[in-house]
């Protein structure tokens, strides 16, 4: 089971710096991340509270289609992380912004393939972008991240090419919401929504 995240932040969630760096809006309506940071049921739950997110889905990326499965991902030798794809408004959240919620709340960066007690690379911290412009926003933001000195240990994410994203099998998708009772929602996941919510009340949905 993985541990609640972030031991290692100097600063409270709330004044983590926005990105000196981020994706200019371009007037597109929606665009496309994919993260990885432990567990998705967590992260997904995270961004779910998010205005301008319009959709999520949990996968795997990183390894081939034959392999894309929970019980073989689980092996921790096909390549495949454990990430979500989040389908988001760019005029109402940044890329920039997606970036500042996965460092400072989603996980903890400074775990090298791992989360807490969930171990092997499936875990590990990456972005997979999409593009040049991408890959240079979560550079740049990193670089910020470790010059301001803002964790305790270095960042372990790692930037990696987004090659294809494998849904994940249904009863993945949405977990945390249908399964608020699950001993590992409600020791893990809830704790970082709760967090989310107390820190960045500014960027979640409004209620109706």
């Amino acid at each position: 089971m993985e541990d609640f995240m972030s031991g290692s932040l100097r600063i409270d969630p709330f004044s983590f710096p926005d990105p000196e760096a981020d994706l200019p809006g371009d007037g597109k309506e929606t665009d496309t991340a994919v993260i990885a940071g432990g567990c998705f049921w967590c992260t997904e739950a995270v961004y779910k509270e998010v205005d301008g997110i319009l959709g999520l889905r949990s996968g795997y990326t990183g390894g081939a289609a034959e392999t894309a499965d929970y019980r073989t991902v689980c092996s921790g030798t096909t390549g495949h992380a454990e990430a979500i794809e989040i389908t988001y408004d760019p005029r109402r959240v940044s890329y920039g912004k997606i970036l500042k919620l996965f460092f400072s709340i989603a996980h903890d960066p400074t775990q090298l393939n791992r989360q807490g007690n969930d171990h092997g690379t499936q875990y590990r911290s990456a972005i997979f972008y999409k593009n040049a412009a991408e890959k240079s926003v979560a550079e740049a933001y990193i670089a910020q991240i470790e010059r301001d000195k803002l964790f305790g240990a270095p960042i372990a994410t790692t930037l990696e090419p987004l090659t294809a994203f494998y849904e994940a099998e249904d009863y993945h998708q949405d977990y945390a919401a249908r399964n608020p009772s699950q001993p590992y929602i409600v020791h893990i996941s809830q704790p970082k929504v709760k967090k989310l919510r107390e820190n960045f009340d500014g960027m979640l949905k409004k209620p109706g």
